[in-house]
């Protein structure tokens, strides 16, 4: 399913052919649940940030949260995409534009999945800090992984450095703590979460550089993003790591001890 609305109102062909044509916004996705979302605040920041550096004008995050709440009204189990869009062709990018806001429903994610292998390909977004739209590299590098016989790509940065997956972040976990990749990379809302979680339930968080070479060392690994805290990773490249149930488990426990925030 998916339906798709822009500005509180469903949307038309000729609002759609914009962002179609035009590659340039940026955008949040969340699991809603009965009108609630994890983390809504960090989601709705991440959008406030991002705006003036794209568009040059502030966002409204109290009207994107009108227009978020209207989209879902009556849903009790949806994926929503908030996305934050040129309402035109841009003749001239140096003066500021009032975006459009284009929400995009479709299936719920659920958590679980099989653990997944990885080939590992040096690669870095532009501007990697924002969520923006552009997603060619993304999509070829991990076709290029699926052609080679792995499920997904694993980024290493041009120094070296794991810094995440096409759609995910990547953690490590040695038996006691978790290691996030430090490198030039999007800081993912479930990551976010996560880290605030596990400190909550006690368990040793640290973000530090990874080189790929390290990566290999490691006990486990996992992926997660708004979909899910923690898909097990199976191997990068040709090394095999642990696929450890109780991790997560316990990435589950401590995304879920974030509350359901009600939009």
């Amino acid at each position: 399913m998916y339906r798709t609305e822009v500005n509180g109102r469903p949307a038309n062909a000729e609002q759609l052919a914009i962002p179609a044509v035009v590659n340039y916004g940026h955008f949040t996705s969340m699991q809603v649940r009965d009108g609630a979302v994890r983390g809504l605040a960090e989601h709705l920041q991440r959008l406030a940030d991002s705006t003036p550096k794209l568009f040059g004008t502030e966002l409204d995050t109290t009207l994107v949260r009108e227009y978020l709440r209207h989209a879902v009204a009556g849903e009790a189990a949806v994926t929503a995409r908030v996305s934050v869009v040129s309402p035109a062709p841009w003749p001239d990018p140096t003066v500021p534009v009032e975006p459009d806001i284009l929400i995009t429903l479709r299936a719920p994610s659920e958590y679980g999945g099989n653990a997944l292998r990885l080939r590992s390909a040096r690669y870095e977004r532009d501007s990697p800090e924002v969520k923006h739209v552009g997603t060619f590299g993304l999509i070829h590098h991990a076709r290029a992984a699926k052609l080679a016989g792995f499920d997904d790509a694993l980024f290493v940065s041009h120094e070296g450095l794991v810094s995440e997956a096409s759609i995910w972040n990547v953690g490590f976990f040695d038996g006691s703590g978790v290691l996030w990749p430090q490198a030039p990379m999007l800081d993912g809302i479930t990551q976010q979460l996560l880290r605030r979680g596990l400190d909550r339930l006690g368990v040793p968080s640290r973000t530090h550089p990874v080189p790929l070479a390290d990566a290999l060392d490691q006990r486990s690994a996992f992926l997660c993003n708004s979909g899910t805290p923690g898909r097990p990773i199976a191997g990068i490249d040709d090394t095999v790591l642990t696929v450890d149930p109780g991790l997560t488990g316990l990435l589950v426990q401590a995304y879920e001890t974030n509350p359901l925030d009600v939009i």
